[in-house]
Formats: structure tokens, C-alpha cells, sequence
């Protein structure tokens, strides 16, 4: 298996992901294409709710008043996207195809590091439908590219390095964040508090140095985000959303934030210690896959480049292709099935909604099936752990 062949393959499905969302690039939606074709894209309408036309600053120039949210997106993914539109000259369907090309640069870093994590497996995410289909609906891979720049470093034990390219990433989406919780488990398990230490340290000192410089120039702008997320209601595909429409138990958003922060906490413990008790030795940076797949099934939103978190890590942990293709499949029939319900909603054709309602409770079965085979089979050892291992006992000598 080569690196160039992994990218060979990656172009392929990219240039796939471009011509599924080629129809919608010119903003053209009026007759319901972004649904009957599902080839939605956020990258289309943010261009003008952003407000990125004219050379704006996000935080530091006001938003002008609108009824659309403004600066909801993290600093440097903010600056992603306003980049992109300076390159495309400020026009919409050229900003569309710039943050293309950015966001495919993205998918080649995160594809080269899964190659140097585990070259054989590097092909399941480079070749991975859901990636194909959701790389060009947001601008989450940015975040998904430095998170798998942070586990390759993390592997290398550049833990001053894997600290600096977590907090960026939180920089781009909040989840990078929750890598810390496992990497700095796995240091401390290994009695090294000083590698944990430095972990955590450069992780917050680079989403401060990142977030720091627009907080104190414009608070209100810089906390949008914040705000925006905080207040957001249940998504169509949440178990929240699903527990009002089918049970009449309607949580108030507050109490879903809260309540979704201590299911996290503690179905993730509850995890960790089943693990624990099959397998005591176990490499405590796996936790990050349970953790990933709980945040997103507890919380209130799973939007469907929110995959796109999780694809790296089915690709190294799962211990064989089955769980990894039935993820995939089930993963597939929700983008569709979205879609194709938002026509139906909107006149415009397509599936009711007990359909797509069917594909998130089966992709949700997936993802749990996922989990507990990984409590229950012995973990998986990455071949660039392995020259660790037998370095072992020397340094133990």
C-alpha cells in the first residue's frame, strides 16, 4: 500500500463529493434541487448569512442587522471561510469551489496521517462514501484534519505538538476537545504526569492564543458562537427531537445542555469501567471513540458532516471491515433520507418523515454495536504502536 495510490483514491472521492454538490454550487435552489438532488450545502447560503461579501472581519466588524445568525462558527473556522471568500473575490459560487479545494487539502492531511497511524486501513477512509458525500457540506474537516494531526503526533509522543494541534482544532469545533480527556488518560496510566501536563497546557494556551485576540477586541461577537450553540434547539435527528414528536416529553434546551453533559460523563465512565474489567491494560486513548459516539448520540444536534468525526477512528479502532461498512451504509440511507424528507416538507417531493426517522434510529443501533464490540473484543493495536511496544522493555532496562 502506497501513499499515493491512498491519494489516488481520495481524489476519486473527492472529485464524486464535488460533482454530487456541483448542481447547487450557483446558489440556483428555487426549484428545491438542494432536496430533490440532496446536494444541500451550507458552504452556498453562508456565503451572504456570514456576511462575507465586502472584506467584513467576523468579530471585529459588526454584523449588519439581519434575521439570520452571524459569526456563529468557532475563530478559525470564521477565518477559513473568510479566506476563502478573499480568494474567490467576494462572489458566491466561486467561494463555493475555493472552499472546495481548501477543504480537499484538509482530507489529504487527515488521509496522510491515518496512512502513518496505519497505511493498510488508510484506504477504508479515503474510499469511505460518507466522506465523499458530506467533506463539502460544512467546513468540518478543517477540524477533523488537525484532530488526526493531533493522534498522529500524539503516537509520535510530540505531546507538546498533539497539546498545540488539539486546542487549534477546537479553535475550527469544540470536539477536538473531548481527544484530551483519553490522550491525557493514556499518559497518566503510563506514569508520565509530565507529557499529560504538557498536553493540556499546550492545547488551552493554543485555543487562547487563537481566541484571545477577538474576545478582548469585541466580546459579543466573538461569543456568538457560544450563544448560537447554547440556545439552538433539538435537531431533526436527535434522540431529544425524537422524545418530543413521539412521547410528548418536550425538554426545555436548557435542560437538554445539561442534561446531555452528564449522560456524556456518565455513560462514558460507565464505558470505561466496563472495558476496565474485560480488559484492565487496555490503551486509554481508544477512549476516544466511545466518547466521540456518545457525545454524539446524547446531544441535541448531529448534523451530517458530524460523521466526518467519527470516520478516522471507525477506520482505526473497529477490528474488522463489517461494523465499518454497516456504519457506512447506515450512514448513507440517513443523508439521503434527510434530504429527501426536507423536499417532502417543503413541497417539493421526497420521503415522509417516519423514513428518515427509521435510517437515524438503525445508524444509532449501528454506532452502539460499534461500542460494545470494542468493550467486548480485545483492542487493536495500531502497527505505529507497535515499534513502541518492543521499545518498551529497553526502556524499562
Amino acid at each position: 500500500m502506497t501513499l499515493a495510490l491512498v491519494l489516488a483514491c481520495l481524489a476519486g472521492s473527492l472529485l464524486v463529493g464535488a460533482a454530487q454538490k456541483a448542481p447547487c454550487a450557483g446558489g440556483h435552489w428555487a426549484d428545491g434541487r438542494q432536496y430533490r438532488l440532496a446536494c444541500y450545502t451550507d458552504i452556498v447560503p453562508l456565503f451572504g448569512t456570514e456576511q462575507l461579501a465586502g472584506g467584513r472581519l467576523p468579530y471585529l466588524d459588526a454584523c449588519a442587522p439581519s434575521q439570520s445568525n452571524c459569526d456563529e462558527y468557532p475563530v478559525l473556522t470564521m477565518y477559513f471561510m473568510r479566506v476563502a471568500g478573499w480568494l474567490s473575490g467576494d462572489h458566491a459560487e466561486p467561494f463555493f469551489w475555493v472552499d472546495a479545494l481548501l477543504l480537499s487539502a484538509c482530507a489529504a492531511i487527515a488521509a496522510g496521517c491515518i496512512y502513518l497511524m496505519d497505511a493498510r486501513r488508510a484506504l477504508w477512509f479515503a474510499l469511505a462514501p460518507s466522506l465523499a458525500l458530506q467533506v463539502f457540506v460544512n467546513w468540518d474537516m478543517l477540524a477533523v484534519a488537525l484532530a488526526t494531526a493531533a493522534t498522529l503526533a500524539f503516537f509520535r509522543r510530540r505531546d507538546g505538538w498533539a497539546g498545540l494541534l488539539i486546542g487549534l482544532g477546537m479553535a475550527a469545533k469544540l470536539y477536538p476537545g473531548l481527544l484530551l480527556v483519553p490522550f491525557v488518560a493514556d499518559r497518566l496510566r503510563g506514569r508520565q504526569p509530565d507529557r499529560a501536563i504538557l498536553l493540556s497546557w499546550s492545547a488551552a494556551a493554543a485555543w487562547i492564543a487563537v481566541n484571545l485576540p477577538f474576545a478582548s477586541r469585541g466580546l459579543s461577537g466573538w461569543w456568538e458562537f457560544f450563544r448560537f450553540n447554547g440556545a439552538r434547539p433539538a435537531d431533526w435527528d436527535s434522540g431529544w427531537y425524537q422524545l418530543c414528536r413521539h412521547f410528548s416529553t418536550c425538554v426545555p434546551t436548557k435542560l437538554i445542555n445539561l442534561s446531555s453533559a452528564l449522560l456524556l460523563v456518565a455513560l462514558a465512565s460507565w464505558v470505561w469501567m466496563a472495558k476496565r474489567r474485560r480488559e484492565p491494560h487496555f490503551p486509554r486513548w481508544q477512549l476516544a471513540f466511545p466518547i466521540l459516539v456518545l457525545f454524539l448520540l446524547v446531544g441535541k444536534v448531529y448534523s451530517p458532516q458530524f460523521s466526518l468525526w467519527l470516520l478516522p477512528w471507525l477506520v482505526l479502532i473497529l477490528p474488522g471491515p463489517r461494523r465499518f461498512l454497516a456504519f457506512e451504509a447506515a450512514d448513507l440511507v440517513v443523508f439521503l433520507t434527510r434530504f429527501s424528507f426536507f423536499g417532502d416538507l417543503t413541497g417539493v417531493g421526497g420521503l415522509p418523515q417516519w423514513v428518515f426517522e427509521t435510517a437515524v434510529v438503525i445508524r444509532a443501533g449501528v454506532l452502539i454495536w460499534c461500542v460494545v464490540a470494542w468493550v467486548r473484543e480485545p483492542s487493536r493495536v495500531l502497527p505505529i504502536e507497535r515499534p513502541l511496544e518492543r521499545a518498551q522493555p529497553a526502556a524499562h532496562a
